[in-house]
């Protein structure tokens, strides 16, 4: 949920929780009649909200979708296209549609200019529960401008698209195949050159990338991954433990309790799989994903033999986010990763 949807819905449930009560207390109950169930009317409070949040994303997606012709349509021929992946987790598996592909949205951003065919970017968007917005929009343009097409998949569990969408999160397993998925589309269909193509992603974006290059190393031609989760066994042992509970939502237990899940769903215990050249950025004072995360990464990838580019960043201001703002800084350490992205796209 995004921080302003979520202040809405704090507020609403307060109020509701101070309402509720109110209105019980105005009503005296006839004779011996049972005490109100108010654990039951909470909860059925936090469910109207809980829709209230995914209508209210659904609304902020529809608002960002035009926002992207508004910042980007003077460059790029911009569409939103729907294609399928894995299927669907259903509660019933026998049910009617059970087994039916799960519909992925993807934004596509082709250089008007673009004359023939272009080498092609999956560009991953991060967060948990996520999506691709018009934060990224400076980047997109930098990218276009270079004469790259570009295809932004909005994988299971991003935000903007229900209540169902987002439940469907499958953190570092069906998520993966749908950035896949909409990489295979975007060859099938768009002005591209299929021996051309790259991903990238920044935090969670970086760990789709990651898992990419690992799991379908001839699929693409180069990689970069900033700041990216890498290690989710490190990653619960310095983290709160509200935020292992939610991963013990995404995965069904805790780290402490199945381990070896964790370890499955982690780049770091991937890395002898590498064949893609790789760029890797962090920065000393990230304050989501620790550098130790990706000092792993690079050290498990240095014990496998594998070649590839990393760089740790010295406390550069800005933290998770430093190479992606509007900085000096920022825009050089884009320079690197337009350099490297050339060198292996570029005829």
């Amino acid at each position: 949920m995004s921080s302003r949807v979520a202040f809405l819905a704090r507020t609403a449930l307060c109020a509701a929780l101070l309402t509720v009560p109110a209105a019980l207390a105005a009503q005296p109950a006839p004779p011996q009649a049972p005490a109100p169930d108010l654990a039951s009317e909470l909860r059925r409070i936090v469910r109207g909200q809980s829709a209230t949040d995914h209508e209210l994303d659904v609304l902020l997606k529809r608002i960002d979708d035009v926002l992207w012709h508004l910042q980007l349509g003077d460059i790029a021929r911009i569409d939103k296209v729907r294609i399928t992946s894995l299927p669907a987790r259903t509660s019933n598996p026998t049910g009617q549609g059970a087994g039916n592909p799960l519909i992925i949205p993807a934004y596509t951003f082709v250089p008007r200019s673009l004359q023939g065919k272009a080498p092609l970017l999956v560009f991953v968007h991060g967060g948990v529960h996520g999506d691709f917005n018009t934060g990224n929009a400076h980047i997109v343009r930098e990218l276009l401008e270079q004469g790259y097409v570009i295809v932004a998949p909005e994988y299971r569990g991003s935000v903007g698209y229900g209540r169902f969408f987002y439940d469907q999160i499958d953190y570092g397993g069906a998520e993966i195949d749908d950035t896949y998925a909409a990489r295979n589309w975007a060859v099938e269909h768009l002005p591209v050159d299929p021996g051309r193509v790259g991903i990238i992603g920044w935090s969670h974006g970086g760990y789709h990338a990651l898992f990419n290059v690992f799991r379908w190393p001839t699929a693409y031609r180069v990689a970069y991954a900033g700041v990216p989760v890498s290690d989710l066994v490190q990653r619960m042992g310095y983290k709160n433990q509200a935020y292992r509970d939610i991963f013990a939502g995404f995965i069904g237990k805790e780290a402490v309790d199945d381990p070896m899940e964790y370890r499955r769903r982690s780049p770091v215990y991937h890395a002898g799989k590498l064949q893609t050249p790789l760029l890797i950025h962090t920065n000393s004072n990230d304050e989501d994903v620790n550098v130790m995360e990706v000092e792993h990464l690079a050290a498990a990838l240095k014990a496998a033999g594998k070649s590839f580019e990393y760089k740790v960043y010295d406390a550069a201001p800005g933290g998770h986010a430093f190479n992606r703002l509007d900085t000096a800084l920022a825009k050089e350490s884009r320079r690197e990763i337009y350099a490297f992205l050339a060198r292996n796209l570029k005829k």
